[in-house]
């Protein structure tokens, strides 16, 4: 009992920095997603717009599963940092990508069409597992 003990107590500070940065880069991602998207999301999904909860679900997986990944495997905080940015590159391009591939997303998005939503949303968590299995590597 008392080397379990001891290894919390080694450990705890790298878990908590380690996951404090992972949660505050989630959050700082979620943030810049949202506001580099061309609708807010969340203002939709406080009216009651199930398309725009989807979307944002799948915003907020699209990053949270690479990072979580790259949680796994960091060796350092600097490690979490970069890798964070990059999963919100890619996510923020495969956004764009499927802009480009659903005509008028913003508006089906805002007039709470189901369809494109959940196409958006495979786009984004496929393009966030493929991004976490290459972190992985």
């Amino acid at each position: 009992m008392q080397a379990v003990l001891d290894s919390l107590i080694i450990g705890f500070p790298y878990f908590i920095t380690h996951f404090g940065l992972a949660v505050l880069l989630l959050v700082a991602a979620v943030y810049i997603y949202e506001k580099v998207t061309p609708y807010r999301e969340l203002e939709l999904v406080r009216q009651g717009n199930v398309a725009a909860a989807i979307s944002l679900s799948a915003g907020i997986l699209g990053l949270a599963i690479p990072l979580a990944v790259c949680l796994a495997g960091s060796v350092s905080l600097w490690d979490i940092l970069i890798w964070g940015v990059v999963i919100l590159v890619i996510q923020l391009l495969a956004f764009f990508v499927a802009n480009l591939v659903i005509d008028n997303l913003g508006r089906r998005i805002e007039n709470n069409e189901i369809g494109p939503a959940l196409l958006l949303f495979a786009g984004k968590i496929s393009v966030a597992l493929l991004n976490a299995a290459a972190i992985a590597v």
